[in-house]
């Protein structure tokens, strides 16, 4: 296949604007990072539509037990989906009309704040009644290619889903890491801190030691006049 040839028909395929955003607009991701406080419950909501698809991730990054209770309810307000004291979790629900809430509980925790991460994956949110644009009629003299567009727009699709999923994946490595590395952070100012009572513990015992000693060859007797 011809370089110059190919080169023309990829850009002939991405002329349009209207076309870019009737390919890859059916899918969207999206992030938050949050802290929740001791003896509090956050909610959240997303207006989903009927058909689609709606997948939460969310992962506790930060807080003593790295725990929290998560709940999912549909718009009707039945629930989905109820968890109890957990780190992580992945949920994915078959959407209809309406505003889906997912709550994360901290009220098991007096004193206790939680930093907590979440994603949204959502398919299929196209509006109704949208139809995909014909990018063919952007395109001219397909019957000189070679290879078809067909072809080449689904290559295209197809890079385009690996790197959504790449970046999803990326996203949630990083909120994986950031809990480790709080998790160590945090035992490493606990080793410190048994460090420094065992050696005051040890000094203190060393003194008292030292001092009974001293204390037993002390001569105790008192010289008569």
């Amino acid at each position: 296949m011809d370089v110059a040839r190919m080169l023309l028909c990829l850009f002939s395929v991405l002329v349009s604007e209207k076309f870019l955003v009737a390919a890859f607009s059916q899918s969207l991701v999206s992030d938050f990072t949050f802290t929740l406080p001791a003896g509090r419950k956050e909610c959240f909501f997303q207006t989903m539509k009927k058909d689609a698809s709606l997948e939460i991730e969310y992962q506790v990054l930060d807080g003593a037990g790295l725990d929290v209770d998560f709940s999912l309810s549909s718009p009707t307000g039945h629930v989905l989906y109820s968890e109890h004291r957990k780190s992580d979790g992945v949920y994915t629900v078959e959407t209809e009309d309406g505003d889906y809430m997912f709550c994360f509980d901290n009220s098991f925790s007096a004193v206790s704040e939680k930093i907590i991460f979440f994603e949204l994956l959502m398919d299929n949110m196209e509006q109704e009644g949208e139809e995909p644009e014909d990018w063919k009629e952007y395109v001219h003299g397909t019957d000189m290619l070679d290879m078809k567009l067909e072809d080449i727009m689904d290559t295209i699709n197809s890079v385009k889903a690996r790197l959504g999923k790449s970046l999803q994946i990326q996203t949630v490595l990083k909120a994986f890491e950031a809990r480790d590395r709080n998790l160590q952070e945090s035992n490493y100012d606990r080793v410190n801190m048994w460090s420094m009572t065992n050696m005051l513990v040890m000094m203190l015992v060393t003194g008292v030691q030292v001092y009974l000693i001293r204390a037993l060859f002390e001569d105790k007797r008192h010289a008569r006049t």
